[in-house]
């Protein structure tokens, strides 16, 4: 080897070595489903799903408390620093918020019932943690004996003779509470409430928690009961008069309200932002332990990806963790500034369900559209439940559609069932709402474990955990660095949901006008669908910088849903003429 090919030999081998390097793939709108499924695992997540449905979680106790500085560990484990110490290049940031409460916490410790006379415990807090009313007292350390009332007719309640005794009743004890103990003097509570989706007479051993009035001054109780244990005590009072020894722990005490706020600062637009809200209170498992886990895996996973120089959002995506729909109503009402450009919110709330287990199905509750007035066809309510709505009260926007394709996506990938239900309520997608900014819910119903004691770790699949965070975060992402082609893509989904979306609703009003309904109505329905798209897309301005082009495309999206639904208008009018 002469000299010169030897000198040459070094330069040689490093650019093979190099050329053999496997380049990092850079995160863009084609490979997200690709990239975030091989790298989104669903490990942290039902780490931490496992770790908080240890505890029964209410705002300030230790439970709630231990799960705040869970996640804060993470998050800095992922490379999230404290916002007071951040500097103006900290990219990564997280708070904690700390407010004092009004009111004392609340946690149970232990409890047992037992029929006097009976060996084994009717329930006792080891296998039904539920069975203690949230803002029980505690009893003496002795416990205390007293004789059973059952009180079939609620009506008669202030009637009998109450005082000092135990009433048993078949209904929510919040109901009877005051009426019962602060006014006639009973002792406490045993009552049974279990709704009949919870499949109770399977479920015999479940209970749904329950609540009472904090009252400081009667200090009481109350226990609710699991089918099995209510049966038992039915069967026990027939034989006659029967009391019960009742012994019940609890905590109540001052606190402080703990909120953590993590925030993913956009590159260029960094005042825009997409907020993620998971509320970490409730007792179980898929409620809500799975919505603080997915979120925490969802932000974990883009620092890694940010730190790696893979994905650059453009927005800024927010984390936020704390009291379902206090914490989230605070986080858009607080700061004005702030609130106006929340660009979407999203609910994480029920989302790692075993459907195999709990008989749930994944949703995404859309927001309010015109099934909310008109529910037919393919959408259902839950049994969760759902006002009817005005047409007024839509919220027509492209974020529904758009949604519910990109899981629609996941869902081919790996064989996931996504549907929907009309809008409903009660979870922190309505604070957003309240405040005019678009937001979904995605969670599961019916489950035959909601709020019971039987929501536990192994009613969890690491599986729906992976695709509700893998979608999740494709769709933030893909909305985090949306432009002119991204509200281009958005529009033409909307063109052709919307064109989808008539032609059914053609069906269901042909079916309908055999039924004898009215056409107006009729027409009404047909009318509210077409307003509803023509103005969901002109929600796609939203992310466009060169608004010129844009329109000319919303044009052509509005004539066409217009056009279509005109047709079947008449359509419609001519069959009811005939």
């Amino acid at each position: 080897m002469d000299k010169k090919n030897y000198l040459l030999l070094p330069i040689l081998l490093l650019f093979l070595s190099c050329k053999n390097e496997k380049a990092a793939p850079v995160l863009n709108s084609s490979n997200y489903f690709d990239i975030l499924n091989e790298e989104f695992t669903g490990d942290l997540a039902y780490e931490t799903t496992s770790f908080v449905e240890k505890y029964w979680r209410v705002v300030g106790n230790t439970g709630f408390n231990k799960s705040v500085y869970k996640i804060a560990e993470e998050l800095e484990k992922a490379g999230f620093v404290k916002e007071d110490s951040a500097t103006g290049s900290d990219i990564l940031t997280y708070r904690i918020e700390k407010r004092p409460l009004k009111n004392p916490t609340w946690e149970s410790v232990n409890a047992s019932v037992k029929i006097v006379g009976e060996d084994i415990p009717l329930l006792q807090h080891s296998t039904n943690r539920n069975m203690i009313a949230l803002n029980s007292y505690s009893t003496p350390k002795e416990g205390v004996t007293a004789e059973v009332v059952y009180v079939k007719d609620l009506k008669k309640l202030k009637d009998i003779d109450i005082k000092g005794k135990i009433v048993f009743a078949e209904t929510d004890p919040h109901r009877i509470f005051n009426q019962a103990i602060v006014k006639s003097g009973a002792l406490g509570l045993i009552t049974y409430s279990n709704p009949n989706y919870l499949q109770p007479q399977k479920n015999n051993t479940s209970i749904q928690f329950r609540s009472i009035p904090l009252n400081e001054e009667v200090k009481s109780w109350a226990i609710a009961m699991s089918y099995k244990a209510k049966e038992e005590l039915k069967v026990t009072l027939l034989k006659g008069k029967v009391s019960l020894d009742v012994n019940i722990e609890t905590n109540i005490y001052p606190s402080e309200e703990l909120t953590i706020v993590a925030d993913i600062k956009g590159n260029k637009y960094p005042k825009e932002r997409l907020v993620f809200s998971a509320h970490i209170q409730e007792p179980g498992a898929n409620d809500n332990a799975t919505g603080v886990g997915v979120a925490l895996e969802m932000a974990t996973l883009t620092a890694e990806l940010i730190k790696n120089n893979i994905f650059v959002p453009n927005r800024t995506l927010t984390f936020l963790w704390g009291d379902e729909i206090i914490s989230t109503n605070r986080y858009v009402k607080e700061d004005s500034i702030r609130a106006k450009d929340i660009k979407w919110g999203i609910s994480l709330d029920m989302v790692g369900e075993d459907t195999q287990k709990t008989g749930g199905t994944f949703l995404i509750e859309k927001m309010p559209d015109p099934s909310a007035i008109w529910t037919r066809g393919n959408d259902k309510h839950t049994e969760w439940g759902g006002q009817k709505m005005k047409l007024e009260e839509m919220t027509p926007h492209y974020l529904n559609d758009f949604l519910i394709d990109k899981f629609k996506e996941q869902g081919k990938r790996t064989n996931w069932v996504v549907n929907t239900n009309p809008f409903e309520g009660g979870s922190d997608h309505v604070p957003f709402l309240k405040r005019n900014i678009p937001s979904v819910l995605f969670w599961h119903f019916t489950d035959q474990f909601y709020h019971t004691d039987n929501d536990r770790i192994d009613k969890v699949s690491k599986a729906t955990l992976k695709n509700v965070g893998v979608a999740s975060l494709a769709s933030a992402y893909t909305l985090l660095n949306g432009n002119d082609a991204t509200a281009k893509s958005i529009l033409e989904n909307i063109e052709k949901a919307g064109i989808s979306r008539l032609k059914e609703e053609e069906k269901q009003s042909e079916i309908a006008l055999q039924k004898g309904d009215s056409i107006s109505t009729q027409i009404s329905i047909i009318s509210a669908w077409k307003d509803w798209y023509i103005d969901s897309s002109k929600t796609t301005f939203d992310m466009v910088k060169d608004s010129t082009s844009h329109q000319e495309y919303v044009k052509e999206t509005s004539k066409k849903i217009d056009s279509l639904s005109s047709k079947i208008i008449n359509k419609l009018s001519k069959i009811q003429m005939n």
